[in-house]
């Protein structure tokens, strides 16, 4: 389906979760900053609490409001029927996803989501990537702090390489925030699903082609002092690795053997083992299903941290990449990742499908391979970091 056939459609972008945490700061950060010609809608199960929104929304903006239910397929169809672009903040998505990616596939309208879930983006590669190749929809992924600075910070900083030569980039994150209910949730179900995530994996395995002459990889790295950042280097276990290898893979500019890591940096040891420490108990807690209620009770989806929190809070992304006889350390860097930050990258990246000239591709995409130069230079005028901090 040409995109150009869309465009009487009712909506450029309909947001689906629009009362949810996440889903708020970007319906508010659409109403300040989309184009007003825009024809937007919010979408959610409640119309009652989307009029309650949209009244607070900055600027006088007033968006359709939209009923639609992931337990009502034939809602979610006709959601996706009447829009260009769908931004989904409904997760944790492996539960709640699957019927709108799918609509979205079938009706060839653009999807893009939060999700970190790494056995949710197999499963959709499996089941929908071929469809949404036949119906021109793009289906992007990991939106948000998941994983845009880090697919789009190793994209940049391979464009400061040579090209044709083998290239390796270190990443390096380092965050002072809080985390919201949604975002508990999600890491919660995803520890529990460690079977089904293989699974899931497995069978992606299967069905994606072998690269043929090149090679992308993201090897999980060891625990190192990393004399580059000054602090000690984590391995650190999301979706981010894996999503910036796709795009490698996708991609003929990242070089004929391409390599990422990605690490937490922390300056102190003892907080290094403590945050592992951390991690662990969850990731164990979440096998046994009472303690993984009780857990899920501690933060509820839907809360999250207060504005005060919030304007405290900051993230670094420093990338180090070598290759063809090139040093090069580059920067992302923002202010509050999970929430703030996260609703401007979605909704930029929202915006850039919409209304942007992007590469004429289609399928289960990466930020870096659907929107690349375009989303940068938008995260740029929005405010976010960019840039070359050394070469040699």
């Amino acid at each position: 389906m040409s995109r150009m056939n869309r465009t009487d459609r009712p909506y450029d972008l309909v947001l689906f979760g629009a009362t949810g945490f996440v889903g708020a700061l970007t319906a508010e950060y659409l109403a300040a900053h989309a184009p007003r010609e825009m024809r937007w809608a919010i979408a959610g199960r409640s119309e009652e609490r989307l009029r309650e929104l949209r009244e607070n929304l900055p600027g006088g903006a007033e968006p359709d409001v939209l009923r639609a239910d992931v337990g009502d397929p034939a809602s979610v169809h006709e959601l996706a029927r009447q829009a260009r672009v769908v931004a989904t903040t409904v997760g944790p998505y492996v539960h709640y996803g699957e019927e709108l990616v799918a609509a979205c596939a079938e009706h060839g309208t653009d999807y893009l989501d939060l999700t970190g879930e790494p056995e949710f983006v197999d499963l959709v590669y499996v089941r929908h990537d071929a469809r949404a190749r036949e119906s021109g929809a793009r289906l992007v992924h990991a939106c948000g702090f998941d994983s845009v600075p880090h697919d789009l910070g190793a994209y940049f900083t391979m464009q400061q390489l040579p090209e044709g030569v083998p290239l390796t980039v270190d990443g390096f994150v380092r965050v002072d925030a809080a985390f919201s209910g949604g975002t508990f949730a999600s890491a919660l179900t995803q520890f529990s699903r460690a079977r089904q995530m293989w699974s899931a994996a497995r069978d992606r395995g299967r069905y994606e082609p072998r690269l043929v002459g090149r090679r992308a990889s993201a090897p999980a790295g060891a625990p190192r002092f990393a004399k580059e950042v000054g602090a000690w280097a984590l391995p650190l276990p999301t979706i981010d690795p894996q999503i910036v290898a796709r795009s490698a893979r996708a991609l003929d500019r990242y070089g004929p053997d391409f390599r990422y890591r990605h690490y937490a940096a922390v300056e102190h040891l003892p907080f290094a083992l403590g945050g592992i420490a951390a991690v662990g108990t969850v990731a164990v807690a979440a096998q046994v299903p009472a303690a993984r209620r009780w857990l899920s009770g501690r933060l509820k989806p839907g809360e999250g941290p207060s504005p005060e929190k919030r304007a405290r809070s900051w993230f670094s992304v420093r990338f180090v990449g070598e290759g063809g006889g090139r040093r090069v350390r580059t920067e992302v860097a923002g202010g509050d990742p999970g929430y703030d930050e996260t609703a401007k990258m979605f909704a930029e990246a929202a915006l850039a499908l919409a209304f942007d000239d992007l590469p004429p591709v289609a399928g289960q995409l990466t930020t870096a391979v659907a929107m690349g130069d375009a989303l940068i230079e938008r995260l740029r005028a929005a405010g976010i970091t960019f840039r070359v901090a050394a070469t040699r």
